[in-house]
């Protein structure tokens, strides 16, 4: 990941191709440097090599869980059971929500009475938050709080945790491959901010499709445009490099192939799944290595605020927030370096290439569009949110790695579209 203060250096073309191929080439040289990655176990089947892996760190384990997700992916005995046949001392902890700095702390100070050897997040996006969280502070001595970006009296993690496996079971959030943990607190005075370290890269992750194939329509849709958002705002970022922009439109790829399969009747096809599960996966990397855009500076503001289901927000703002964007490019210059790459995601999730530039970005916006009309995503007034809010909002919202500098004027136009 980019240090703060760090430039990338970019230089592009842009070219019309001749009729019937692409109209949008992209060239760019920049420096950077990556953030580590866990060892990767990715295909169904591959949650029968957990234990196996829990077994390298030691017998004592604490295991992360949703309220019922073992109960949906299958039979929670069977798990157990193999945890007890290998010696495996296993103590379950359920999380029903995004994690609060109460949870953390509290689970915190039961697992240092336990002296885990090794936490286990199987799960959303909020269990890997959680498990990744508790691994962060069981060697620590103060509340979570005082490490959380942006709190007063913020203090430097030093790196320290206990080892992590993290066996995502939505297609959303990459949390798998990620250095942050989300941690919220909902309500007047309310945030949603990150526990950070380049250590908290889980060491392990195992990403099983067969574990997705029994998420719900709703969760199915919102968890995979909380990925599709990743790979577009870190795809646009300042801080994106080639390789970031290779791992983006893989990822957009296989989320163009699949999403609307896995929302209907590929729901239950694991090659859908896995497409799905590839695209979440490359969203983190991505992520976790070039930043995100508007979007997301609008989850930590509005997810402070109000109980909003992270993918769900992401959902509703999405399309709004790309019109803003090519708006704003547009009136920079038409050979702006984002907008060909606007374009180029255009191509990519319409399944075509565009006649130009132009027509890439107009194709990008009504597909997103699109999409937000056919899976129906909530506005967010159903949630509560009002035109007096925006203001706090609008104050509280940062987006250093947006695709451009939005004002205001610019972020009050996409959040009153979404009322």
């Amino acid at each position: 990941m980019f240090h703060a203060g760090q430039k990338a250096v970019h230089t592009a073309t842009r070219r019309l191709s001749a009729k019937g191929g692409s109209a949008v080439s992209i060239e760019k040289a920049t420096d950077f440097f990556l953030l580590p990655l866990p060892r990767i176990h990715f295909g169904p089947g591959r949650l029968s090599g957990l234990v196996s892996c829990c077994s390298t760190y030691g017998r004592n384990l604490l295991l992360v869980t949703g309220m019922q997700t073992l109960e949906r992916s299958g039979s929670p005995a069977t798990l157990f059971d193999e945890f007890s046949r290998n010696g495996i001392d296993c103590f379950h902890l359920k999380v029903d929500r995004e994690p609060s700095p109460e949870l953390i702390d509290q689970a915190v100070a039961m697992g240092r009475v336990k002296n885990f050897d090794v936490v286990v997040a199987v799960g959303g996006g909020s269990v890997m938050d959680a498990g990744k969280a508790v691994s962060a502070m069981l060697l620590q001595h103060q509340p979570v709080e005082r490490f959380i970006e942006g709190q007063e009296g913020f203090m430097l993690h030093d790196g320290r945790k206990v080892p992590f496996i993290a066996v995502p079971t939505t297609s959303g959030t990459g949390s798998e491959v990620t250095s942050n943990a989300v941690i919220s607190r909902v309500g007047p005075g309310g945030y949603k901010r990150s526990l950070r370290h380049p250590a908290f890269v889980p060491d392990i992750a195992i990403i099983d499709p067969e574990l997705m194939l029994s998420a719900p329509h709703g969760l199915t849709a919102a968890s995979g445009m909380d990925a599709c958002t990743q790979l577009l705002e870190a795809y646009l970022s300042p801080l994106a490099c080639p390789y970031t922009d290779a791992v983006a439109c893989s990822g957009l790829e296989r989320f163009s192939r699949s999403f609307v399969k896995a929302c209907g009747d590929g729901a239950g096809d694991v090659a859908v799944r896995s497409d799905m599960a590839y695209a979440a996966l490359m969203s983190g990397i991505a992520l976790a290595n070039a930043g995100l855009g508007i979007v997301h500076g609008f989850a930590s503001s509005v997810g402070g605020l109000f109980d909003i289901p992270h993918g769900t927000l992401c959902a509703t703002l999405l399309a709004e927030s790309t019109r803003e964007n090519i708006r704003q490019l547009r009136a920079k210059g038409v050979d702006h370096l984002s907008l060909s790459k606007f374009a180029k995601a255009g191509e990519i999730l319409s399944g075509a290439p565009a006649e130009s530039v132009q027509d890439g970005c107009d194709r990008l916006v009504a597909r997103l569009d699109e999409l937000q009309v056919q899976l129906g995503f909530p506005r967010l007034g159903v949630f509560g949110v009002r035109e007096p809010e925006l203001d706090v909002i609008i104050a509280s919202t940062r987006s250093r790695s947006n695709a451009v500098s939005l004002d205001p004027a610019s972020m009050r136009r996409i959040l009153s579209a979404r009322l």
